[in-house]
């Protein structure tokens, strides 16, 4: 029989409304709660994905009824609502990153070791089907020795340039999900890092400092060689592939499309199926994956993967990474 969680989804936006119907198709999961300071947006929330809309935070933790939150705030909230959470006994999932500071994670991670309750990171791509064979097959040895490993990240379009102020920087906004997915693939992290980026799609991103163009190396300590490239502009969709390469073989994960359709013929082979739009549709299964890692760990006791350790590792390298890019140098993380 499954045991079942009450859940406080903490936030309205586009997070959230990404895990309110994830919640709700997990037989384990039930939406408790749907908690916003602002009322009338929790009212909202409730109103499209069940659970009664609370705005008084002391009234949430106290509740009988939620036995953990996901957290899906901007990402400059997050620190203080673990803080608040943990220091109430409940279990957290934390959309990333923690902070866009080390000293702002160090703090978070400071209060989870005083107040020790189940945590775990989003880091959604480990868990797509393809990204966890690619692990696996590496792991098993599928291709021997793992020399070079390489992601492709590519956006559809530029997101908004208030989005952009507010994210970080490139870097830690979105190359981070490579970072992480890659170093948990190779089962090591960076002793250093060379980044480069330039601006090519949008004038204002460049404005505001930032990158919507970079390629970056990882240097591991075994040798092996680490490549990611990050688009914020791609004509075709959402581009996401993954390969490793090692001494007997490669493997990869390819991209989805709007189905697998292939046409053969006589002057041509072709798909004819568009990538999946963005992220939402490419790696709707894998937010469902990483709830019900979130529920096997707190209902069977066992430490949650995507810890606040790997989270923290991923911001140092990202931001070593912005370092690199700036400086034009290799930089090494500040683990």
């Amino acid at each position: 029989m499954t045991t079942t969680l009450g859940i406080a989804l903490m936030g309205t936006g586009r997070m959230a409304h990404v895990y309110g119907p994830k919640v709700n198709a997990h037989p384990g999961l039930r939406l408790e709660v749907v908690y916003n300071p602002r009322r009338a947006s929790a009212e909202t929330a409730a109103a499209r994905y069940g659970g009664r809309a609370m705005d008084d935070l002391d009234a949430v933790l106290a509740d009988p009824g939620v036995d953990a939150v996901i957290i899906a705030t901007p990402t400059d909230t997050h620190v203080e609502y673990i803080e608040r959470v943990a220091k109430a006994g409940k279990p957290i999932y934390c959309e990333k990153p923690l902070d866009q500071t080390l000293e702002r994670v160090d703090r978070a991670m400071a209060v989870l070791q005083a107040h020790p309750v189940p945590f775990m990171l989003g880091f959604n791509r480990r868990f797509d089907p393809g990204n966890a064979a690619v692990r696996a097959a590496v792991r098993e040895g599928r291709i021997g020795r793992l020399t070079m490993l390489m992601s492709w990240s590519r956006e559809p379009s530029p997101p908004p340039i208030d989005y952009v102020r507010a994210s970080g920087g490139y870097f830690v906004d979105a190359t981070i999900h490579d970072i992480d997915l890659l170093c948990w693939i190779a089962g090591e992290r960076p002793g250093q890092v060379m980044a480069a980026g330039s601006c090519v799609f949008d004038p204002a991103i460049g404005q505001a400092g930032d990158f919507d163009l970079t390629m970056t190396t990882l240097q591991m300590p075994s040798g092996a060689l680490v490549h990611v490239n990050n688009s914020r502009a791609c004509a075709y969709g959402f581009d996401q592939r993954l390969e490793a390469f090692g001494d007997d073989g490669m493997v990869q994960s390819v991209n989805r499309r709007d189905d697998d359709l292939v046409v053969w013929g006589a002057d041509r082979t072709e798909a004819r199926a568009t990538l999946k739009h963005f992220f939402l549709e490419r790696y709707d299964r894998s937010f469902f994956n990483a709830l019900d890692e979130f529920h096997a760990a707190v209902t069977q006791g066992r430490a949650p993967s995507s810890t606040a350790e790997d989270g923290r590792a991923a911001l140092a390298i990202a931001l070593a990474c912005a370092r690199s890019a700036r400086e034009g140098c290799a930089v090494a993380p500040d683990y």
